[in-house]
């Protein structure tokens, strides 16, 4: 695919646009006024392969809690900010990477402008996010209804009132709950400005529905080329968010990083527990870094024949099973053995 490629941002030590990789995001769901355990959450969630938090900033102690954390982690803090201008300006003192902030909805142009400055001064971006629950009433009267163009609208409305000050460093969100109408915003803006864009399906549901809607969404405009970072909205633990976007980026071939794990759904011919153990074998993979391709497969049907491109794998026979690599058997173990001696070889590969 060819990559429509935009001006280059920096948060932190991350770029966004250009030539540079898409980016992973995820949001802390802890209370920010909990420093210790937002800190862990950080930890966790770049274990897993985040490349940018953002965190809620309601108020001035989470502001002040913001500060000690930015302390602690060695990944970009964005402060997420409603209304309160002084908070992003006292974020921006603290340390933080970028803003998420809505310029219209911080009060007057004067108010803009000193955040912008700030900004500008700490070399940090600040991110505009509409989404289809957010939009103003005369946007939504223009119109009638919550539909692409309005939110096409409402985020270059945004961007106008930075631009007029003077600020450039900006990536835009648009995001709804609807993928159709989604993927349509993305597109036309994408074809308007120069700016990296975030995305996402707000509000996308628990894990399970989450991650379909995402996966169609998020991938569809990667596959366009469209997109300079992700993230994946859940209801649940947000180190979620970053494994399924991590997947997304892997199967739309953008990355290579990481286990690509493949298994087959099983049928009538699988004469071992394939379900449990394609379950144990993926967990044993989570946090394993190494760039290979690992196939768990019911049957020497789907084993070595189906899965030979696999750098390695297991295929199973009647209370036993067979480890490969690149199509070749290597050994025979009984089906207790299979997930221990399939780890143990890929450790060692």
């Amino acid at each position: 695919m060819n990559r429509v490629k935009k001006k280059t941002v920096k948060v932190g030590n991350i770029f966004l646009g250009g030539d540079f990789p898409v980016a992973v995001q995820s949001m802390t769901n802890t209370d920010t006024r909990d420093v210790e355990a937002t800190t862990a959450q950080i930890f966790q969630l770049k274990e897993a392969g985040c490349d940018i938090v953002r965190c809620a900033v309601p108020d001035d102690i989470a502001c002040n809690s913001m500060k000690k954390i930015i302390e602690r982690v060695d990944i970009p803090l964005v402060a997420d900010i409603h209304f309160d201008y002084k908070l992003a300006l006292k974020s921006i003192e603290n340390g933080i990477s970028a803003l998420r902030i809505n310029p219209g909805n911080i009060g007057s142009i004067e108010r803009v402008r000193e955040v912008a400055r700030a900004a500008k001064e700490a070399n940090i971006p600040i991110r505009i996010g509409v989404n289809s629950g957010s939009l103003k009433k005369d946007i939504l009267n223009k119109y009638g209804r919550v539909c692409s163009d309005a939110l096409v609208e409402s985020a270059l409305e945004h961007v106008k009132i930075l631009e007029n000050v003077g600020f450039y460093d900006i990536v835009i969100s648009i995001k709804s709950s609807n993928v159709n109408q989604m993927i349509e915003s993305y597109r036309k803006i994408s074809e308007i400005v120069d700016y990296p864009l975030h995305l996402g399906v707000t509000e996308a549901g628990t894990i399970w529905r989450g991650t379909i809607k995402s996966s169609i969404g998020i991938g569809t405009l990667l596959m366009e080329g469209i997109g300079d970072t992700i993230r994946v909205s859940l209801t649940g633990n947000p180190v979620e968010e970053v494994r399924v976007g991590k997947e997304i980026l892997k199967s739309c071939g953008i990355i290579k990083e990481g286990v690509e794990f493949i298994s087959c759904p099983t049928c009538g011919r699988t004469e071992i527990d394939l379900i449990k153990i394609a379950e144990q074998v993926e967990k044993r993979l989570l946090n394993m870094h190494k760039n290979i391709k690992v196939a768990v497969m019911g049957c020497v049907v789907n084993g070595p024949g189906e899965a030979r491109e696999a750098d390695i794998g297991i295929a199973g026979g009647k209370g036993e099973g067979i480890i490969f690599k690149k199509g070749k058997i290597v050994k025979k173990v009984s089906e207790e053995s299979l997930v221990e001696s399939l780890i143990e070889e890929i450790e060692n590969i």
